[in-house]
């Protein structure tokens, strides 16, 4: 499946929470995912990009990988991720880059890396999803 093909298939985000958080997913391939948010609305109360909000863009692009290597009779749900904050953002957008480190019949692993808008290492994570089959 082509790169065009894989973004075609991710469904909408209205009414979820990657919609609420400003993700827009840009690039998707079983090997690699791209996406942005914003900062403003995703910080916590001292105005910084708040962590939950750096682990849910890594769990939303490694996720959109995995789903993608899964292909379309399979599923990929995630069963573990841990994150890093290496730097605070408190303002701009943030760019989260998943990159394949495992793709396996039954396992996917991502590494996922968040920068702000000068490149700056943000946040590093790393998401493993279980590739089942689809239930009737």
């Amino acid at each position: 499946m082509s790169d065009t093909d894989a973004l075609a298939l991710v469904p909408s985000a209205a009414g979820t929470l990657i919609e609420r958080l400003g993700i827009t997913v840009t690039e998707v391939s079983a090997t690699r995912a791209v996406g942005t948010m914003p900062v403003e609305g995703n910080t916590q109360p001292f105005g910084l990009l708040h962590g939950g909000a750096s682990a849910a863009l890594a769990e939303t692009l490694g996720s959109y990988a995995a789903q993608a290597h899964a292909g379309p009779d399979r599923a990929a749900v995630g069963i573990e991720i841990n994150a890093t904050h290496h730097r605070s953002a408190r303002s701009g957008v943030v760019t989260g880059t998943a990159t394949a480190i495992h793709l396996g019949g039954r396992l996917a692993t991502y590494q996922v890396v968040v920068e702000d808008d000068g490149g700056r290492l943000v946040c590093t994570a790393r998401l493993t999803c279980m590739v089942i089959e689809l239930r009737d």
